[in-house]
């Protein structure tokens, strides 16, 4: 069984909403020289930014029959794994946290992950967090619905 179910899978949107920002590309282009592989590393940064988002909301979704309850989780869940590495949360951690837990914590930030994207650096590290993000809230997912649908 597929793992969205009966409608069409999400990856699909976000690249639609990839190709609508293109005509910024053409105008950049019109007017500077941009530099094409950051710009292409940005494009796959937010492809999977939102594919690791997507995969939260459909986890989410999944835990609750009530859709308001599923977007304020998922909008909660998403805060945490952007906000992980900001230097407000590593601040408080580090007034009481060994080292090594502040460094874990801030390893779950999406921010860093896509930051390093963003500036044109395909890390495998990098696309390794996200493909690991999906995947892993995906399999939570398939793994809810089944266990609801043998209750």
């Amino acid at each position: 069984m597929r793992w969205w179910g009966n409608s069409s899978p999400p990856g699909p949107f976000c690249a639609v909403g990839l190709l609508l920002a293109f005509p910024l590309v053409i105008a950049v282009s019109v007017l500077g020289t941009p530099d094409y592989g950051v710009i292409a590393a940005s494009a796959i940064g937010a492809l999977l930014l939102s594919g690791a988002f997507l995969a939260i909301g459909s986890a989410m979704s999944a835990l609750t029959r009530n859709q308001v309850i599923a977007f304020v989780l998922t909008a909660t869940v998403c805060f945490l794994v952007t906000a992980s590495g900001t230097s407000l949360v590593t601040g408080a951690f580090a007034n009481w946290a060994p080292t090594a837990l502040v460094e874990f914590v801030s390893g779950f930030s999406a921010l860093t992950h896509f930051a390093n994207l963003q500036r044109g650096i395909i890390d495998a590290r990098d696309v390794l967090y996200f493909g690991s993000l999906i995947v892993g809230f995906l399999t939570i997912t398939a793994l809810i619905v089944d266990l609801k649908k043998a209750e």
